[in-house]
């Protein structure tokens, strides 16, 4: 996709949602990094009905660690992987005490080095918690990327330094959640909304819905 056409989409998507941002509810950067973890293979809104009671009685990590993974997953076990997701967050609770001072580091190495926590979450929170210009390629992005032809890659590291690459650097910051939200709302998997789509004419998908 030649460059006028990218910088197209994002004029589009900037107008469209200025202000993109999660659909995770949080009050902290350590909520958001409990919400991330738990919405692997999971969604939004049952990640958000889930830790609307835990965070009611426990959101700091000395609270979710007294809870115990028996206590902690009372709360999430209608979460998928909900054993493994509770397992990795009582070891995550206990590294930020002991190593970060009970606070969510700014770093990626910092933050993979937590249980629990891979490439796709640490950009997660670079980008919504600390700024950073990086994109978290989820299912969604990496779907859409290769769909319209921002990005053609095998794997999710490939589509993000493709998208890195050639994303304008005054979108980068907001490209990540513009991205998800057109791939969970609009490039939907099975059935595009296509006829509805803000930049249905830039997309280089070949087989649009009518």
């Amino acid at each position: 996709m030649n460059p006028k056409k990218v910088r197209e989409i994002f004029l589009r998507f900037k107008k469209a949602n200025a202000n993109p941002t999660t659909e995770l509810i949080y009050h902290s950067h350590f909520e958001l990094l409990v919400a991330v973890i738990l919405s692997a293979q999971a969604t939004d809104k049952s990640v958000n009905i889930a830790t609307k009671s835990l965070f009611a009685i426990a959101n700091t990590p000395e609270k979710i660690l007294k809870l115990g993974e028996t206590g902690l997953k009372k709360y999430i076990s209608s979460i998928g992987l909900y054993n493994a997701k509770a397992a990795n967050i009582i070891k995550m609770c206990r590294l930020l005490i002991e190593q970060f001072g009970s606070r969510v580091p700014e770093t990626r190495e910092a933050l993979e080095s937590l249980p629990g926590v891979g490439r796709k979450t640490a950009n997660v929170i670079l980008n919504t918690c600390f700024k950073q210009p990086v994109i978290a390629v989820d299912t969604h992005i990496f779907r859409v990327a290769n769909r319209i032809g921002l990005a053609h890659g095998k794997t999710p590291l490939a589509v993000e330094k493709q998208l890195m690459e050639v994303i304008p650097k005054e979108f980068l910051h907001d490209a990540h959640h513009w991205l998800i939200l057109h791939g969970r709302y609009v490039c939907t998997a099975r059935k595009p909304k296509c006829p509805e789509c803000l930049i249905r004419d830039l997309c280089e998908y070949k087989h649009k819905t009518k």
